[in-house]
């Protein structure tokens, strides 16, 4: 979840340090810090806690001897000490010789502390980043090469990691990679590696992923390699991503932009996908076997969608599916003939990629990803990878991406289904017009939840905890409205089926309480809310006409589409990050959160 860039350019690096580690924030950021090589041969080494402003404070400040153009700076999200200056990266050697930036977890941290302190070696953090830097050291001091020590030092690490690792002295940069992302570019404007392409967009066309175990040196070529021997580089890729792509024009924070692309977003997917929907051509040019049965991994927001996905299988071809939390996938036993689906925005999801080794490498199941970066760690250990095409989103809590997952995966599931003979060309047809209709539908409930939700939502500043309830296809809906006010404004909020509020939730109802209600027209609805009401809720009702925020326009077909009421979710969002901005909470940071969760 930490951010890692590095540098060598013929101009002073913090230049392009520093650009980069913002784009890199929403990854991590409650310390910041670089290291760069110094035209005495030297490290100078910067750390703050805080966010990339605090760091930035601090260079003037600087007497040493001039920077230069090569270096490494990070971002961090805390997991292993707290919050302080000695813990931020980068960290360096006994000598200050070596130093080094890391995102990812080393298991067996504390056995490698050990064996280094009784061999002298001195640590100042108690993070288990700093141990690899000093393991670095050990090696170096027998090998005399900085890279042949970091290939070395890497054998005997558990674990996952990116590292970026400076030598002073010589100015050497030798970046590597494990279960953790990481990519590397070339550019007129020199050499780049970073954990995420929004860092050096502006900088580069083409970049090269990382495998699992890649060594590179960044010099006048780049010198590939694994942990024992030379390797040839993975081809380039374009950089698809503009330098405009990551940056606020006139908007206020990168949520509410990436709010408003949404209907665009929606035009985009249909677009790719909806020739090849109505006669199977999406499934079938996955070279996947034919649907019996799946099993579906996911977090958080990407579990949202993967409900949605599922309730449509289930409902439209009467597909078993099982949906698991990635992080709780170990006691599943998938049957024969089982398709495993992973779902996750960044395809480098600890979790998911923790459950995919166990659950489908076990039973011998085929993988279909669901990701938004096509050349993440997921996509590369699947056998079918789906791009969701949403583009760059810099906030940490997730809107056009979820959007974005809900859309491909549909469009997948439809495909499947005409491909294997569950639904017919006739009424895959309809599906596919409905479907085409969203992009103006979502613009519409935009424009709507914009003119209504911000007086809804400073009535509701002092509400200290909000139920969410909805039926049926709405389920996931109210599941990521809760999760989203959760995220952004520190509130309670719970989702519930609404009839599940005899069973017991409906002892936290008192007058007042909000009640935020996904109306899609189901009969029953009304009922279980009557009880709601009766006790002096707050009612505040998303669905169609007559709803306190009316966004379900009426439809040419009878009842709510196999997907659930989508157009839902964008007042979902609309109301948390409004709510979130009365309470001067920080939009696109929120806090304890990172975008890519690359630690179980």
């Amino acid at each position: 979840m930490c951010g890692i860039i590095a540098c060598r350019t013929p101009v002073p690096a913090l230049e392009f340090l520093l650009p980069g580690l913002r784009r890199l924030e929403y990854r991590g950021y409650d310390s910041a810090g670089v290291a760069v090589h110094t035209t005495t041969g030297a490290i100078a080494r910067l750390r703050a806690v805080g966010r990339i402003e605090t760091l930035q404070k601090r260079l003037p400040g600087w007497a040493g001897p001039d920077l230069d153009g090569v270096g490494i700076g990070h971002t961090r999200w805390a997991t292993h000490g707290a919050v302080t200056e000695q813990n931020a990266h980068p960290h360096n050697d006994c000598s200050g010789r070596i130093s080094l930036v890391h995102n990812g977890i080393i298991d067996n941290a504390g056995e490698l502390r050990a064996e280094l302190a009784a061999a002298g070696h001195v640590f100042e953090s108690v993070v288990d980043s700093e141990v690899i830097a000093h393991l670095v050291e050990d090696r170096f001091d027998e090998l005399g090469d900085l890279r042949a020590a970091v290939r070395a030092a890497l054998t005997r690490l558990r674990g996952s990691w990116a590292l970026a690792v400076l030598q002073g002295t010589t100015g050497r940069l030798v970046v590597a990679a494990h279960r953790s992302p990481l990519v590397v570019a070339r550019g007129e404007h020199g050499d780049f590696a970073a954990s995420d392409p929004a860092a050096i967009t502006e900088w580069v066309e083409h970049l090269r992923v990382l495998r699992d175990g890649d060594v590179v040196e960044l010099a006048d070529e780049h010198r590939w390699s694994g942990l024992e021997a030379p390797l040839a580089a993975p081809p380039a890729v374009p950089c698809t991503w503009s330098a405009e792509t990551v940056q606020l024009g006139d908007y206020r924070d990168f949520m509410a932009k990436e709010i408003d692309q949404q209907p665009q977003v929606a035009a985009r997917i249909l677009d790719e996908l909806g020739p090849g929907i109505v006669d199977g051509a999406v499934w079938t040019g996955l070279g996947l076997p034919p649907l019996r049965r799946i099993h579906m991994l996911a977090c958080g927001t990407s579990l949202h969608a993967g409900q949605v996905i599922a309730g449509l299988l289930r409902r439209v071809g009467g597909i078993p599916v099982t949906l698991s939390v990635a992080s709780e996938v170990d006691e599943e036993i998938l049957e024969a003939d089982t398709l495993t689906v992973a779902i996750s925005q960044s395809g480098e999801t600890a979790d998911v990629l923790r459950a995919v080794e166990g659950s489908s490498a076990a039973s011998g199941s085929p993988l279909l990803a669901l990701t938004n970066n096509p050349h993440s760690t997921l996509a590369r250990r699947a056998d079918a990878v789906l791009s969701c095409s949403a583009g760059p989103e810099i906030a940490v809590a997730a809107t056009k991406t979820f959007l974005s997952q809900v859309l491909t995966g549909v469009g997948v599931a439809l495909s499947g289904l005409v491909a294997c003979g569950r639904l017919d060309t006739t009424r895959a047809r309809a599906l596919v017009t409905e479907l085409d209709a969203l992009p103006d539908r979502l613009a519409t409930a935009a424009l709507t939840a914009n003119q209504l939700l911000p007086t809804l939502a400073a009535e509701l500043t002092q509400a200290s905890g909000f139920l969410f309830l909805a039926r049926g296809t709405g389920l996931p809906y109210a599941a990521e409205g809760a999760l989203k006010l959760k995220e952004l404004t520190y509130r309670w909020a719970q989702s519930y089926p609404a009839g599940e509020l005899k069973h017991g939730p409906l002892a936290l109802v008192e007058a007042g309480t909000p009640v935020i209600v996904i109306d899609d027209g189901d009969p029953r609805m009304p009922g279980n809310l009557a009880a709601v009401q009766a006790r002096g809720a707050r009612m505040i009702s998303i669905g169609g006409p007559g709803c306190a925020v009316p966004v379900i326009l009426p439809r040419a077909t009878a009842g709510p589409p196999p997907w659930g009421p989508l157009e839902t979710v964008v007042p979902l969002q609309v109301l948390a990050r409004t709510l979130a901005l009365a309470l001067g909470r920080d939009i696109d940071k929120p806090r304890n959160l990172a975008k890519s969760v690359t630690v179980e």
